[in-house]
């Protein structure tokens, strides 16, 4: 057998699972059906405030403050949608939330389609968007423990995961541009409603055994406190929490600003903003492929310490290029430590959390991933106001390095803690244990 067919086995080998192969399969139709109407989005408030310039706000101020909207239900109702979660059969959610995802995006495609789209409609759309996914998120987070049987092909669903949403994520944008290009923003829309039909399918197909849900103890307050204190109180979760949330408050939302980064800057138009986006999230399939390759979740620490610095420097040098073959690799590798970020985070949760809390640490993951985005695109778009687009740019990538380097000094606590876990879990044998034990004394009485 051949290096690359063991490599390529080994990277794909949570498929093997019927349950998770349909659902990666629907789940990856379904969302470059997203991208294709994120993209859209953007682009249509962009060319909307253009026109009107009597609306009383600045182009970054209106593009920050839509995805605001559509995000801020996330950050205030992922909690409570998490202990929803964990009392609620997760297939049937999924089910509801798709379909509600669904009649959205065709509310969308319609009012485009009538020439009857304002900026306020989109807001109010994109609101309720987001308290859907408040719920479905960490369904489909938790849903997938149920998904992979074997435990240990836990890690690699998640990597696959990610990689699914970043191809996704390099199809969906380009795609996009086309489309607006070519036929118009509505198709965008129209065909983002039928792309959920994908996932409604696969989870029709599903054979799930049956989940026993946990017993309730407590009121629904109790049980949302419990989670909270649960997260905040072992030192891991939180410093990884902390850190998802200053990467998505400083870097995740600069995407708002990029329709005026492609036109002003770069001088380009609707296919540039696609070139960009698409870009990125070349950048991000590839780091979601070298996660899947890899064999443990021992050492990603440092993956998850590097990653933010990485991001830091590449986002201070896109800020002030204005050639386009330049900004692309420049998206790429942004996109690429951005991934490995997020995805080493999300992977080392999943595998330190007790099964019993995993539905509300995981909706604490959606908040610190997708709620502090908000008030990132507030940030943004507030910041690019007084400075400009290119030294927002600068200055978020200047607090992600900085959060990197601070996640960087506190790995000698998280270590150990660590390899408590996956010493209980069989990840690591003792042997490893007392090996990496010594090396952080040594390295403490070094410093």
């Amino acid at each position: 057998m051949s290096f690359r067919d063991v490599n390529l086995g080994f990277a794909v080998r949570a498929l093997r699972h019927r349950n998770y192969a349909l659902f990666f399969s629907g789940q990856l139709v379904s969302l470059i059906g997203l991208w294709l109407s994120a993209t859209a989005t953007s682009w249509l408030v962009y060319r909307i405030a253009k026109s009107q310039p009597d609306l009383g706000w600045s182009v970054e101020m209106m593009l920050g403050v839509v995805n605001f909207m559509g995000l801020i239900p996330i950050f205030l109702l992922a909690p409570i949608g998490g202990v929803l979660v964990e009392r609620w059969d997760r297939r049937n959610v999924l089910f509801v939330t798709q379909t509600l995802s669904m009649l959205q995006s065709f509310a969308l495609a319609w009012l485009v389609f009538a020439d009857l789209i304002t900026i306020p409609q989109i807001m109010a759309l994109n609101f309720l968007q987001g308290i859907v996914h408040a719920i479905d998120i960490p369904a489909r987070q938790a849903l997938v423990v149920q998904m992979v049987e074997d435990p240990a092909d836990l890690s690699n669903a998640i990597a696959l995961n990610s990689s699914m949403v970043h191809s996704a994520r390099l199809l969906g944008p380009t795609a996009a541009g086309f489309l607006m290009k070519f036929v118009g923003v509505a198709y965008c829309f129209l065909i983002d409603g039928f792309s959920f039909l994908a996932v409604i399918i696969a989870l029709g197909l599903m054979r799930l055994s049956a989940r026993v849900l946990p017993p309730r103890r407590g009121s629904f307050l109790h049980s949302l406190r419990e989670g909270l204190a649960y997260a905040a109180g072992y030192t891991p979760i939180r410093a990884l929490l902390i850190l998802v949330a200053t990467v998505s408050l400083m870097a995740m939302s600069q995407s708002v600003l990029m329709p005026i980064y492609a036109q002003e800057v770069l001088g380009g138009n609707e296919e540039t903003l696609g070139y960009l986006l698409g870009a990125s999230g070349l950048g991000a399939l590839l780091g979601s492929l070298y996660l899947a390759t890899r064999r443990s979740v021992v050492g990603l620490g440092r993956v998850i310490a590097f990653g933010p610095v990485v991001l830091g420097a590449t986002l201070a040098g896109f800020a002030f290029s204005h050639h386009l073959w330049l900004s692309i690799p420049l998206m790429v590798i942004a996109g690429a430590a951005m991934l490995t970020t997020i995805a080493s985070a999300n992977t080392v949760l999943q595998t330190i959390v007790e099964d019993g809390q995993r539905a509300r640490v995981m909706s604490l993951f959606t908040v610190a991933f997708m709620g502090m985005a908000p008030f990132g695109s507030l940030l943004a778009g507030s910041v690019a106001t007084v400075v400009g687009v290119q030294w927002t740019l600068l200055i978020a990538g200047a607090a992600c390095a900085c959060g990197g380097l601070f996640f960087a000094r506190q790995l000698r606590v998280i270590r150990p803690l660590l390899r408590i876990v996956y010493r209980s879990k069989g990840i690591i044998g003792p042997v490893t244990v007392g090996i990496e034990a010594a090396a952080i004394q040594a390295e403490a009485a070094h410093d």
